[in-house]
């Protein structure tokens, strides 16, 4: 769906052609569902929050001015949805974090799935997800929801910036910045694995 198209629909929804949303729903309810499920992990409540985001996508969308794709702003509002979501119930996504081939801020996380593990790697993993669900709990909202929107939701530096309202520098350095946070909790909570934990003493990061 292209913006003219987007606009026209929007219009006919503020003049009262609550119908027309209908188009809005069927064009991105995939893209936002996709969205909540790797941030709430699972689905059940993914499909809680996407009723939930469309529900509030729908009251607010005269508020909605056009300076960037409708698309980008649902992200917005999906991903304030989510985290709202996760806060109350105290919930965090049992996922590592692995970051995409162009990052360049370090450090990372990578967890990769083996099948062949043994139940006690399989333990360890599992321990380390829920350590990594602690420390995002941890974070402030600006360092987790970055976190979120880079490392569970694999959204590139310039959509992170167009749902933030950020220049794509601000978002490396404040990525990097919620990284070093969350390597530092689970530095102190004894469960950052062993190849991290000898470059965060010896200085951490480069950038």
């Amino acid at each position: 769906m292209d913006r003219d198209e987007e606009r026209r629909i929007i219009a006919q929804v503020c003049a009262g052609d609550v119908n027309a949303f209908e188009a809005l729903v069927v064009a991105y309810q995939k893209q936002v569902y996709n969205l909540a499920l790797r941030t709430v992990g699972n689905e059940e409540d993914a499909a809680d929050m996407t009723q939930e985001v469309f529900l509030r996508a729908y009251r607010a969308l005269g508020t909605f001015r056009g300076e960037s794709k409708f698309s980008v702003w649902l992200y917005r509002l999906t991903t304030n949805v989510c985290i709202d979501f996760l806060r109350s119930r105290r919930r965090h996504p049992t996922v590592s974090l692995t970051a995409s081939e162009d990052d360049d801020e370090q450090p990372q996380f990578d967890l990769p799935a083996d099948e062949r593990t043994s139940p006690e790697q399989q333990l360890t993993r599992s321990e380390m997800r829920r350590a990594v669900a602690r420390g995002l709990d941890s974070l402030p909202d600006d360092a987790r929801k970055i976190l979120i929107l880079r490392e569970l939701n694999g959204l590139s530096y310039a959509e992170i910036g167009k749902v933030l309202h950020l220049e794509a520098g601000t978002v490396k350095s404040r990525l990097f910045r919620a990284r070093r946070k969350l390597c530092d909790f689970l530095l102190t909570d004894g469960n950052l694995p062993d190849q991290y934990a000898s470059k965060q003493t010896k200085g951490g990061a480069d950038g």
